[in-house]
């Protein structure tokens, strides 16, 4: 019986979800937790018991973008010039924040909170910052990105890129041309330093 009941609400779950993610996907960061409810057949407080915050609702839809993310940083490590892969990886990160409504607030510092530990409690961000520490580290020792720079720098300079940008009548063309603005001080030697822009 118990395993009948962690089955249906393994179910339930996935169903919310399904619908949280077509709510997300039309109407980005300001999805309503109370439409999710009344899609889903539900009251609003089993979808507050999954989804506590808005931005537990925005994680939970991200996690498997994330999760593609994190796997292409593990598969350019190691891989061809270290700031190429650096910048491919950031410019994969920047397509699927534009592509994907809600993604780049998923991403974003929640500032409600008082206490500097709630920088780690943003799951997808913690994610990405632990998957491209390695290529960012590699492209640092081999004096392709400047000294101080973190991944947590560049995860807010392209959440304020895509913010920026989402309405504009071509986002994906407009925050990739900044982005590649932006990263041309990347270099060892700032913005004279002309490496090549992030491949996406």
């Amino acid at each position: 019986m118990q395993d009948g009941k962690r089955a249906d609400a393994r179910r339930n779950y996935a169903h919310i979800l399904a619908v949280a993610e077509g709510e997300v996907a039309a109407r980005g960061a300001g999805a309503s937790l109370e439409q999710i409810a009344r899609t889903a057949g539900v009251g609003s407080a089993t979808v507050r018991r999954h989804f506590p915050t808005r931005r537990a609702l925005l994680e939970a839809v991200s996690r498997d973008r994330i999760a593609a993310l994190c796997a292409r940083a593990h598969d350019l490590s190691g891989t061809g010039d270290s700031r190429d892969a650096l910048l491919e990886w950031l410019g994969e990160v920047v397509a699927y924040s534009v592509s994907v409504r809600g993604l780049a607030a998923a991403l974003s510092y929640d500032g409600a909170a008082s206490d500097s530990r709630s920088v780690h409690e943003n799951s997808c961000s913690a994610a990405l910052e632990e998957a491209g520490d390695p290529l960012l580290r590699r492209a640092a020792r081999d004096g392709r990105v400047a000294a101080g720079v973190t991944v947590a720098d560049l995860i807010a300079l392209i959440v304020g890129i895509v913010l920026a940008t989402e309405h504009h009548p071509d986002p994906a063309d407009r925050a990739d041309r900044l982005f590649r603005l932006a990263v041309t001080g990347l270099g060892p030697h700032g913005l004279g330093s002309q490496g090549p822009g992030p491949q996406t």
